[in-house]
């Protein structure tokens, strides 16, 4: 592993290179707006990630004209690049990303990565960002980091000899947070009804966000839980320390908490620096399908951002407006299917902050479907649950409406009644 300057790390890109960028609270920012400065010298530069924090510039003016954007998962940092000319989405379940990169679908120049320092056998560690790091790592023709003496020493599969990597430039700066933010009364409501569909001994798969720490707020009557999940935040650390989630009843990686990356405050990687019972895995492995199906009661709460009348569920786009990306919500709520006692759950606010139904008589034009109406299962709002499974679609529509913003539910009952010709 050889030290450079950023300049001379930052030199190593050419024109037509594809660059795969680490994510999430790892993303190597230093690295990357270090490349984006030769912006005057390079074009066509292809930059490939899943969601990043922080600025990066190669989405903005100037820096912009010389790369295009090929996301496999949108963030705020990139949607408005993404939504124009100058970049595009890639469908596809985490679960497949690696799929990409080791069947040469995708070939990668260079992976850009974050790391901690050696240790003494030569080992960094990838920190809280693993998911899809390690085929891109497997496969590129070169890898760079940034080495960061406060990147978190995890435990699981995101080690990396110093003898893999080709270049490296130093920085001490904290990695990206992703602070909580108060739950606000609606939440509140929400994750009290999804605690009501978690039994004990469950296996868990939450996303970030305040809904599901409403769910976690709710949980602390509950014994025996377990984690499996791409995504691991704050919230569970509370059922953690108190001993709530325990994993004991875990077919895979009993006792253990296994995700794909964290994100959240400094107190949570705190927690998982060296902590031997939080394992960083893949995604091929956290999102099998099968191997999630392996564990008890498998409960997936995930969201959207709108579904039908008929369970349709768009969590990608508004309209034809890409928002964020397929990610792992199918790979979870199938799991939760195939598993003894599973729950697939959809867990939202019946409004929009602009007071608009997130239960619609049809998907926006252009919207895609994320989770087809077959795999729906629980639907929660504040106003409820319904389970669509076994109904037909007018029997569906009428349950969707019922847990519906009462405001908005006479609009809906007509739309169902102009559909299906009955009240």
């Amino acid at each position: 592993m050889k030290i450079v300057s950023l300049a001379e790390a930052a030199a190593v890109v050419k024109s037509g290179d594809r660059l795969f960028l680490q994510g999430a609270a790892m993303t190597p920012n230093t690295l990357i707006n270090g490349i984006c400065e030769r912006y005057e010298e390079l074009k066509d530069v292809e930059v490939i990630s899943i969601h990043t924090e922080g600025q990066v510039n190669y989405a903005i003016p100037p820096y912009n004209k010389a790369f295009k954007i090929n996301s496999c998962f949108v963030g705020g940092n990139v949607r408005k690049a993404v939504n124009t000319n100058q970049g595009d989405y890639i469908p596809v379940f985490l679960s497949e990303i690696h799929l990409l990169f080791r069947r040469n679908i995708l070939p990668l120049d260079i992976a850009l990565v974050q790391v901690s320092p050696p240790d003494r056998h030569g080992y960094c560690s990838l920190g809280v960002s693993v998911d899809i790091v390690i085929p891109a790592i497997q496969t590129a023709k070169m890898v760079v980091a940034q080495i960061n003496p406060q990147v978190p020493r995890t435990h699981g599969d995101g080690i990396i000899h110093m003898d893999k990597i080709d270049l490296a430039i130093e920085v001490d700066a904290p990695i990206h947070v992703s602070p909580m933010t108060p739950i606000s009364d609606v939440e509140h409501e929400i994750g009290r009804h999804v605690a009501n569909l978690i039994e004990d001994g469950a296996t868990l798969q939450l996303g970030i966000g305040n809904i599901p720490n409403a769910v976690l707020t709710n949980l602390h009557n509950h014994k025996r839980l377990g984690v499996h999940t791409e995504m691991f935040s704050d919230g569970l650390l509370p059922l953690l320390e108190e001993g709530i989630i325990t994993g004991e009843e875990k077919e895979m990686k009993t006792g253990k908490v296994v995700t794909a990356f964290a994100a959240g405050t400094k107190k949570l990687y705190d927690f998982v620096n060296d902590n031997p019972v939080v394992h960083f895995k893949e995604a091929a492995y956290t999102n099998d399908t099968y191997l999630i199906s392996r564990n008890p009661k498998v409960t997936a709460i995930n969201s959207a951002i709108e579904i039908d009348l008929t369970g349709q569920v768009c969590a990608d786009s508004i309209g034809t407006r890409l928002f964020s990306g397929v990610g792992g919500q199918m790979d979870f709520i199938r799991g939760a299917t195939m598993s003894e006692g599973g729950k697939p759950i959809f867990a939202i606010s019946s409004v929009t902050n602009k007071g608009l139904s997130k239960i619609t008589p049809t998907l926006k034009q252009g919207a895609g479907v994320t989770t087809t109406r077959a795999h729906v299962h629980y639907v929660v709002t504040e106003y409820g649950v319904v389970n669509l499974f076994g109904k037909n679609l007018y029997e569906r529509a009428k349950a969707l409406v019922s847990i519906a913003h009462p405001d908005h539910r006479e609009i809906l009952d007509r739309a169902a009644y102009d559909r299906f010709g009955r009240g």
